[in-house]
This record gives structure tokens, C-alpha cells and sequence, in this order.
């Protein structure tokens, strides 16, 4: 019987892949919440988002889910242009965020559930945040992490990453840098 008063958090992550973007991507990022938006409390799959719905989000939720779709696209453009394709299919990482990011064919995704390495093995992962990390890693996340300082941690077996979160401040230009080289160091899988 349940106690009356009490309430229990809903679980941190599902058996299935929930997020924004395309099942099969090649950067795959894990973030703790979903934007808190009537249209995204059921989501129960992965969804590619549509144009204009990014500055939606940003719109609605204000400057931390701009940060993080920033980041994100400043990431990609980072990325050794040998490796990956991102920077060929637009001008700046400002028109691929727009554009591109999450949508049907852009190659990511945004993930709020645990990462599915058997589903996904070719996939880069990246947790944004240390105790998101370790949050995943309670909930039963099948990894061996190997933390080079106290912000970047790396499962080379599992092509996974745990960097800082996704803003400015936590995940500078340096810092960005620094992960984009550590993606470029993964055993190397053409998608």
C-alpha cells in the first residue's frame, strides 16, 4: 500500500530511446530533463524536431535550452571536418542549428534516457554533466568510465564521453575544443 502524502520521482530514464532527433545518429548527446513544454511530457520515442522548432523551445524555456542547442551546433562545427560531414551541409553553426540540428537527417540526436549502446554501437555518446553521469550510472548504465580530470570521462569501448553541461559557462570554447579532440581520439567508425 502506498503511503499516503508521499510521492515517488518518476524513473530518471526509460528502457527505450527518448529524445529529439534521428535513432540511428552518429553524435548522440544525453541531457537529465526534456524541455518542460506540454507538447514534450508524453514523449515516449525519438522525434525529429521541424524548422523553427529549436527557436520554439528557446522561446518558451528561455536561455538554458538556447544554450544548449548552441553548444551543441558550436560542437559539431568543431569536429574534424575528415570524420564528419556536419560543416559540408551548412555555411555556419549557426544555420546548421537552425536548420539541421535534430531535424530528419541531421545525424543527432538529444536524448533524455539511457544511452542504448547495443542499439546504437556505431554512435558517439556524450553525457552533459558529471552527475547526470553518475545519475545514469546508479540507474543501471552499462559502462566503464575512465575520468581523465573531473570534468571529462571516457568509455573508449563504449565510444562514450561525460563532459561538462552544455553551457557557455561549464562547457567554454576551450572546452569545447578539448572534447571535439577527444571525439576525434574514439576508435573510428564511418556511419
Amino acid at each position: 500500500m502506498p503511503l499516503v502524502g508521499v510521492t515517488t520521482a518518476p524513473p530518471l530514464v526509460s528502457e527505450l530511446a527518448i529524445g529529439f532527433g534521428v535513432p540511428q545518429a552518429q553524435i548522440c548527446v544525453y541531457v537529465a530533463k526534456r524541455p518542460p513544454m506540454q507538447e514534450y511530457a508524453a514523449l515516449n520515442h525519438i522525434q525529429p524536431l521541424s524548422t523553427g522548432e529549436i527557436a520554439a523551445i528557446n522561446q518558451a524555456c528561455g536561455n538554458g535550452w538556447r544554450k544548449v542547442f548552441n553548444v551543441y551546433a558550436k560542437l559539431l562545427f568543431t569536429l574534424d571536418k575528415r570524420q564528419f560531414t556536419f560543416q559540408q551541409t551548412a555555411d555556419s553553426w549557426q544555420q546548421f542549428r537552425e536548420q539541421q540540428l535534430l531535424q530528419t537527417g541531421s545525424n543527432t540526436a538529444l536524448l533524455f534516457s539511457l544511452p542504448q549502446f547495443a542499439v546504437n554501437r556505431h554512435a558517439i555518446h556524450i553525457i552533459a554533466g558529471r552527475t547526470h553521469a553518475k545519475a545514469l550510472l546508479d540507474a543501471g548504465l552499462a559502462a566503464q568510465l575512465h575520468w581523465l580530470n573531473h570534468e571529462f570521462a571516457i568509455d573508449r569501448q563504449q565510444r562514450l564521453l561525460v563532459c561538462p553541461y552544455f553551457d557557455y559557462r561549464q562547457l567554454n570554447n576551450e572546452k569545447i575544443q578539448r572534447l571535439a579532440t577527444l571525439i576525434s581520439e574514439l576508435p573510428y567508425v564511418k556511419t
